[in-house]
């Protein structure tokens, strides 16, 4: 597997499922939403439960064996549950900033964005291998919308050679 193979891959398939509102996969688990892309030898499987706040994981699996993931949790601000109106806008603007994802930070969206009202901002540490961030969203200057997220290579047993 190519680490500079896997950022574009995971671009691709980011920009291709949550971003752009693409069909539901069958759940693997009860209650979890599920979106899936396919290329090639690389399969990206994202997974999350919820609304207002929504955890979840993305994997990807090069040859069927399981390389890469990338846990996040997090969501709309309390004081903004009972508003679905506005959390749907807000989600429609973190889509947009999805799709500003860029290779050399392909675990988010760029590292700030600006849209009407809107702002998204994110700060993160690492590289594809082994990362950590924080991603926001303002709107008037007020912060709605927050989740951490963290990643990296799966490094399996088998990988090392003895």
């Amino acid at each position: 597997m190519n680490i500079e193979e896997l950022s574009k891959f995971l671009v691709k398939a980011k920009t291709s499922t949550y971003a752009s509102d693409v069909a539901e996969i069958t759940s693997q688990r009860k209650g979890f939403k599920e979106l899936e892309f396919e290329e090639g030898d690389w399969c990206y499987r994202d997974s999350y439960s919820g609304f207002y706040c929504a955890p979840g994981q993305e994997v990807v699996s090069f040859r069927g064996e399981p390389v890469w993931a990338m846990s996040y949790n997090g969501g709309m601000r309390k004081k903004y549950h009972e508003n679905l109106g506005f959390a749907k806008q807000t989600f429609n603007f973190l889509k947009e900033a999805l799709k500003r994802i860029e290779e050399s930070r392909p675990f988010r969206g760029p590292e700030s964005f600006e849209q009407g009202d809107y702002e998204y901002v994110d700060e993160s540490e690492g590289d594809v291998t082994s990362f950590k961030g924080l991603e926001k969203i303002f709107y008037k200057g007020e912060l709605v919308f927050e989740q951490d997220y963290i990643g990296g290579l799966i490094i399996q047993k088998n990988f090392i050679q003895e």
